[in-house]
């Protein structure tokens, strides 16, 4: 997909990590940009650092959490640029609190899961209006290894969602030359994981299963570009372990191949 011109949304794009370098990638490449996100002050700055490069774009507050909210996001960018041809499903919350793991389910669940749902359906329909379109959903390795303990059992469980709901939606492709694809990330630099990261020994990463090195925002900014420019990948999903390079999941993978046997007992 030639991007020049396109018109993009990229949720979750006002504070200092991956959202941003997302939405200034986009503008490098010519798109016309609306950043979304809940920090107002952020997301100004952000609309600041793609026009003072030369790049479009416009801003608008919106609370994925609130569905009225994304359908406005929506018809925003429509209103203001023509269209939508590009939407980056990125807006995360704050409630990743591995040290109350009991709390919080709710709004993760409508952020991370429904928050996504509601600007894909949306979405869908203005690509229809616009010809097509690609998307690119957030998720993370966090929803991948059985009995991993993150400390945030809804958080695992909504970007599972958003893997299923990814390849799931794979048949937009053939029937409205929509396409729709995930990224399920490591340890990104961001501040609060890099802070963290900063703040440990080598030995004391090896202890706590930290990794060695984290991805770095423009990494993960190249990568959704990448998945939003391919043609050929639709309903797929590129897990990228922070020490690996990012790799895709073999399609029609059915998820466990190798599994032990149960034996049913009788009492």
């Amino acid at each position: 997909m030639e991007l020049r011109d396109k018109v993009v949304i990229v949720t979750g794009s006002g504070g200092g990590g991956c959202g941003r370098a997302i939405a200034c990638r986009f503008a490098r490449e010519g798109a016309r940009v609306v950043v979304s996100d809940i920090n107002e002050a952020g997301g100004k700055e952000t609309l600041g650092r793609i026009e003072s490069a030369g790049g479009q774009g416009a801003f608008l507050r919106t609370d994925v959490q609130i569905e009225s909210e994304v359908r406005e996001l929506i018809a925003f960018a429509e209103k203001t640029f023509g269209g939508l041809h590009v939407l980056v499903n990125n807006a995360s919350g704050p409630e990743f609190r591995p040290d109350v793991p009991l709390e919080f389910w709710a709004a993760t669940i409508q952020t991370e899961l429904l928050g996504t749902m509601f600007a894909t359906r949306f979405a869908i329909d203005a690509m229809r209006r616009s010809g097509g379109g690609a998307m690119v959903n957030m998720s993370s390795i966090s929803a991948l290894s059985h009995g991993r303990n993150s400390g945030s059992p809804s958080y695992d469980v909504a970007k599972a969602g958003v893997f299923r709901l990814t390849t799931a939606l794979g048949w937009l492709k053939e029937k409205e030359n929509i396409r729709i694809n995930c990224l399920a990330p490591g340890w990104i630099a961001s501040p609060q994981p890099l802070a963290y990261w900063e703040s440990l020994t080598p030995e004391q990463r090896r202890q706590r299963g930290v990794p060695s090195r984290l991805l770095q925002l423009e990494e993960v900014a190249d990568v959704i570009l990448g998945l939003a420019k391919d043609e050929s990948l639709f309903g797929r999903i590129v897990v990228w372990w922070s020490e690996d390079e990012p790799r895709l999941i073999p399609a029609g993978d059915r998820g466990y191949e190798a599994l032990e046997l149960f034996e049913r007992k009788s009492s």
